[in-house]
């Protein structure tokens, strides 16, 4: 009976909620061209002026010196022509640190016991848009909830809401009491730990594989303790040698990338033994820590952000945060410019990232200016954010450069970031996929 009602909508273009499934049948090619007064394809290279990107169903068809007409776009069918010669035009950043589907907020510990996975994901599509409109549009979500975080990843894949494309790591691997695990609760409160934990090189094994099965794009694990975890436990590492190993061992033999969550210089230099593909955060890094990452080739995702904004929590709010987490907020936050100046200034690889969720979504850009005033180059800044970042989630062949056969994800200032990076803190245009999210 279904088949049949099925057919007869066919047939007679029924309407089912938003989409008709004759209009499904007969969707036509979507065409676009970009005028773009200044033109920066390739964060690396030197900008090129008056260049025309000619966009076909998401991707990018051709780049043409030039501001061209419709007229001469073959087989080009109602195309819009979007006027960007007064701007800088560039490809659409990439956060490589986020944690979409929630924000710091007071109550954590009440929020924690009472919101649904679906309260998680609906709050996640609002903060996705929040930071494609700050001009990114690819993010890399570091753990959280991972049912939501899975079902706002195929919601946007899919068209389905807007935002930027997601990237996905499951739960966060942690051991038992570590920085990724709930801490300070009765023991009745969340019974079993989470799929996450884990103990034991094989029981960490375990823990990577099931994130993977239920649909991880990535795997984040905790090296070290971390500031915003409930319970005294400094930010030393955590998980002994032998399990990170084995963490890392099981998610590369299933295709996937690792990031650790490291602050203590033990912790990272354990991690880089192991073979993780990035370090974040990195607070106490050293000389022995940068030889290390150059011997790897591991990236360090700074999260100047992060540091920036437990600090001002810390130290205007206070009652904020417990006194555990206020102590380490004030330990770690400072030192982080500092360690990243140290592993720019050696060349170590760095790839954007803000820890969105501990600041609010949307100033994900203020990582930025941070970054400048860290010491790094405006330049390199908009390559940790565009080229590099790419390379870390293994999309350079999709993002991360404007080219023929890549993603339409683009994004334009009315100032010159390589002059000027504040200027991208109000992007004057998103596009995603060819969508276009702001103009």
């Amino acid at each position: 009976m279904l088949r049949k009602l099925f057919l007869i909508a066919i047939v007679s273009g029924i309407n089912f909620g938003a989409f008709s499934v004759t209009a499904l049948a007969e969707k036509k090619d979507t065409w676009s061209i970009i005028h773009a007064g200044t033109l920066l394809a390739d964060a690396r290279n030197a900008p090129t002026s008056q260049q025309s990107i000619v966009v076909k169903n998401g991707k990018i068809l051709d780049i043409r010196k030039g501001y061209i007409a419709p007229s001469e776009v073959a087989g080009g069918v109602n195309i819009t022509v979007i006027d960007l010669k007064d701007q800088f035009v560039m490809a659409g950043m990439i956060d490589s640190h986020t944690h979409v589907t929630g924000e710091r907020e007071a109550h954590s510990r009440e929020i924690a016991v009472t919101r649904t996975s679906s309260e998680y994901a609906l709050a996640g599509s609002v903060y996705a848009r929040r930071i494609l409109n700050a001009g990114f549009t690819t993010i890399r979500n570091v753990g959280g909830p991972r049912e939501a975080v899975f079902a706002l990843r195929n919601s946007i894949k899919k068209g389905q809401i807007l935002g930027p494309r997601i990237v996905a790591g499951g739960l966060t691997i942690s051991p038992l009491g570590g920085h990724g695990d709930h801490n300070g609760f009765r023991p009745d409160v969340f019974g079993t730990p989470h799929s996450g934990i884990c103990n034991g090189a094989d029981d960490c094994r375990r823990a990577v594989r099931n994130q993977i099965k239920y649909g991880a794009d990535m795997i984040k694990y905790v090296a070290t303790g971390g500031v915003l975890s409930q319970i005294a436990t400094g930010t030393g590492q955590q998980f002994t040698d032998e399990e990170q190993n084995a963490i890392v061992q099981a998610a590369h033999a299933m295709g996937r990338k690792v990031a650790a969550h490291a602050h203590g210089k033990g912790g990272i230099d354990a991690a880089l033994r192991a073979g993780v593909d990035s370090i974040e955060h990195g607070s106490f890094l050293d000389k022995g820590s940068i030889k290390l990452f150059k011997k790897t080739g591991a990236y360090l995702v700074p999260t100047l952000l992060a540091g920036a904004t437990v600090v001002d929590i810390a130290t205007n709010k206070p009652g904020f945060f417990i006194p555990e987490v206020e102590a380490k907020a004030k330990l770690v936050g400072p030192v982080m410019a500092k360690a990243l100046y140290s592993a720019y200034n050696a060349g170590v690889k760095i790839a954007f990232g803000t820890d969105s969720g501990v600041s609010v979504h949307g100033v994900n850009g203020r990582e930025l200016v941070l970054m400048v005033k860290a010491g790094m180059s405006e330049k390199d800044v908009l390559i940790s954010a565009t080229v590099n970042a790419a390379d870390l989630m293994g999309l350079a062949g999709t993002i991360g450069t404007l080219a023929a056969g890549k993603a339409a994800d683009i994004i334009a200032a009315k100032g010159n970031p390589l002059t000027d990076i504040s200027t991208l803190l109000s992007p004057s245009f998103v596009m995603v996929g060819g969508v276009t999210a702001v103009e």
